[in-house]
């Protein structure tokens, strides 16, 4: 077995010289066979990296990936027999990045499993560590989720519904589609569909001819036209009323459009990406939006997670903040002014982690952003935790029951929670049926 990967490795190495990409070879222990120089220089610091496993070289561990809460693609691809890729977050000497990994089986004559090649992809549309740059920043496992989703939509024309509560960044994510596509260089152009009248939307979208309307003064091209090549972002396109979604649906169905005020068709090339907080399908079936755009605009849809499910993120969204906002780069969180931030619902999402931020950056004299800085809200769901039980109290050395966790969750986020039960319960993700018996078994448990 020593001589076969031996003369595999000299074969498998001429051969992964020739690809542009980092690509390995490895053998079903996770051991490298070959690696190219590509690979070498982005992940191994030109160092040579055969006879490492793959996962001490990547993720700097002594276990591989599916033992340390991540998919393992080796693993995938035998079970399926065929190519399989998944999102990892790998170490570079850059520092830590969003790599694409598909892994392949070779199988020997007989059958039997030879050795896997993998194939590695930085992902260009989000960051993994601290960035003041614009983009997309993530660890969590929901928001992995999301990013595999615009790595795998990104080269195609499908067109993606960005589906999330409002502040949880649909125009950041429509962005990276756009800037890990073949249209990068052409425009990106977004458009607030909220509030648009019939005239201004046909406007707005197709431009007009000089004297088409009193006030048009001159011919102006239409968003439409200024998306040529590139791409369309309709933004909040639930809220389009329905005399003008058939205007949208002629245009995305012709790929033609008019300026108001001409008889003349032109040709519109865009890819396009759709964006709602609304729940569309409950839309059709009341009346307010059209099925056949519904289906025409809901190829791919990529569900956003709320700032809540992706509280492991909170940290690194606090540091990007603070990056980003002029005049707060200097400044950091106290331990206890972060354990507010873990403990608030957000239900304005990242966005409202921004607007904190600000405000008590203003706040903040020194160099530290302490509680008393923040809102009220994170203060009182702060105050509202329990203490940590001493870890020989009780039957279970300390640990609390899911039960007893989901009630003091419940407890903080009650006290905190600046709307009504509804919103409270479209915030957690439940129906007001559920949240309502959920909070009558905690008055029952508080007797």
């Amino acid at each position: 077995m020593g001589a076969e990967n031996d003369s595999l490795a000299v074969v498998a190495g001429a051969v992964l010289d020739g690809l542009d990409g980092p690509a390995i070879a490895l053998d079903t222990d996770y051991r490298i066979l070959a690696a190219n120089r590509s690979y070498r220089n982005v992940f191994g610091n030109g160092a040579d990296v055969v006879g490492h496993t793959c996962f001490s070289v990547s993720h700097g561990s002594v276990v591989p990936c599916d033992q340390a809460g991540e998919a393992c693609p080796m693993q995938l691809a035998e079970a399926a027999s065929a190519a399989q890729r998944v999102l990892h977050i790998h170490h570079t000497p850059r520092g830590d990045v969003h790599v694409s990994v598909e892994a392949r089986p070779v199988y020997r004559p007989d059958g039997s499993l030879w050795f896997y090649v993998e194939f590695l992809q930085e992902h260009p549309g989000g960051t993994a560590t601290a960035s003041a740059e614009t983009g997309l920043v993530g660890r969590s496992p929901a928001f992995m989720r999301v990013l595999d989703l615009v790595h795998r939509v990104a080269p195609s024309m499908t067109t993606a519904l960005l589906l999330g509560e409002s502040g949880t960044g649909k125009e950041l994510v429509a962005r990276a589609i756009h800037d890990a596509s073949d249209r990068r260089e052409r425009p990106f152009v977004p458009v607030e569909c909220s509030g648009l009248t019939e005239s201004l939307f046909e406007s707005e979208l197709f431009g007009h001819e000089r004297g088409a309307f009193t006030g048009a003064h001159a011919a102006k091209p239409g968003l439409v036209e200024a998306a040529k090549g590139g791409t369309l972002f309709l933004d909040e396109v639930g809220d389009i009323p329905p005399m003008l979604q058939v205007k949208l649906l002629r245009l995305l169905e012709t790929r033609t459009f008019r300026r108001v005020g001409s008889v003349e068709p032109q040709e519109a090339n865009f890819r396009l990406i759709c964006a709602t907080h609304r729940d569309l399908g409950q839309l059709v079936a009341a009346g307010e939006f059209r099925q056949d755009l519904y289906y025409r605009i809901c190829a791919f849809p990529i569900p956003l997670p709320p700032l809540r499910e992706r509280r492991d993120d909170i940290p690194l969204l606090v540091e990007t903040l603070l990056r980003r906002i002029p005049g707060a780069q200097h400044l950091r969180l106290a331990e206890e002014a972060m354990e507010c931030l873990r403990g608030y619902a957000f239900p304005g999402n990242i966005r409202e982690l921004r607007n904190i931020l600000e405000r008590a950056a203003l706040l903040a004299d020194g160099p530290v952003i302490r509680p008393e800085h923040l809102p009220d809200a994170c203060r009182q769901t702060a105050a509202a935790r329990p203490a940590p039980a001493a870890a020989d109290d009780g039957p279970h050395g300390g640990m609390r029951t899911l039960e007893e966790a989901e009630r003091d969750y419940l407890r903080r986020v009650v006290a905190s929670f600046p709307g009504d039960r509804k919103a409270l319960a479209r915030a957690l993700g439940v129906s007001e049926r559920t949240l309502f018996r959920k909070l009558q078994g905690l008055d029952s448990a508080q007797r």
